[in-house]
């Protein structure tokens, strides 16, 4: 089991959480659990209410949208990865389903502990959007190239 001096310590690795104040480190590990899942085990599931972020501590979480043609993995999560926030910053259900890739620990931070460190903290704020606009980009440019090569097959 982790003391809170090795969770601080955690958060402080993490680039998103590097520039925070020690004693609010020290608060936001008090207040957040670390969680094992096995292969297979499911974070959350696409659809539900987010109540929590998570940081990725160690393995890899996919991330895995349902479709009508079945299960997609469109990502993994690794190591310091910050995953679940789009639900508890836009007040919409799970976009995605986050599953264990092989063993995986995480520490859960609570709905209002991550935005109250935004509040505190604006320049956590700018590095989360900035993170949010990266995977935009990313998916835009896939989705771009998926049409694209759809386009061509019908063409040809």
């Amino acid at each position: 089991m982790a003391t809170l001096m090795e969770e601080v310590d955690l958060l402080r690795r993490i680039p998103l959480f590097a520039a925070i104040d020690p004693g609010k480190l020290k608060l936001l590990a008090f207040a957040s659990d670390r969680m094992t899942y096995s292969k297979g085990q499911n974070v959350f599931r696409q659809g539900e209410v987010g109540d929590a972020a998570y940081v990725v501590v160690k393995g890899i979480a996919d991330i895995v949208v349902e479709t009508d043609a079945g299960e997609i993995v469109v990502a993994q999560a690794r190591e310091n990865a910050v995953i679940g926030e789009i639900a508890i910053l836009c007040d919409v259900p799970r976009t995605a389903t986050v599953r264990a890739n092989d063993e995986l620990v995480v520490l859960k931070i609570k709905k209002e502990h991550f935005l109250g460190l935004m509040t505190d903290f604006p320049k956590l704020a700018i590095q989360v959007m900035r993170e949010l606009a990266l995977r935009l980009s990313r998916t835009t440019s896939e989705l771009t190239e998926a049409r694209r090569k759809l386009e061509t097959g019908k063409a040809g």
